[in-house]
């Protein structure tokens, strides 16, 4: 599988393909992002696009990447995974490079216990801390 980051430029191309998996990642995200929002955070460069492609090059992951910085790192924070993309050791070396690439010292993301499990034992994730929140 690779991994291929899409330039802003290339959004609306890609995005079609992206979709329909990152959908299925944003059923997790509790109602704060949906597919029409990330359409517009890539749109205009906030987000970044990455996509796991098959040997047959048919899109099979999607994800989503916010970068903000700390006064000591670079932060890529998932906002949303979809479909097969953090699988394998090779797959996040691919995604830890293109992170880096981008300035990131730092990876992070909001995740459901199951894909938190996941990440620790595969790829070496600590629990940082738990996000909770309240309307007002």
């Amino acid at each position: 599988m690779r991994i291929l980051p899409i330039l802003t430029a290339d959004v609306a191309r890609f995005f079609p393909l992206a979709e329909p998996l990152l959908a299925a990642g944003f059923e997790y995200s509790q109602g704060d992002y949906n597919t029409d929002n990330a359409k517009v955070y890539l749109s205009n460069g906030q987000w970044q696009l990455l996509i796991a492609a098959d040997k047959d090059t048919n899109v099979v992951g999607a994800a989503t990447v916010e970068y903000f910085n700390r006064p000591n790192d670079r932060v890529a924070f998932f906002t949303c995974v979809g479909g097969k993309f953090l699988t394998t050791p090779e797959v996040f070396a691919q995604v830890r490079d293109i992170l880096k690439y981008n300035g990131a010292t730092k990876i992070e993301g909001a995740a459901r216990e199951s894909a938190a499990r996941l990440w620790k034992s595969k790829f070496g994730f600590e629990e940082k801390y738990k996000i909770v929140e309240v309307s007002l």
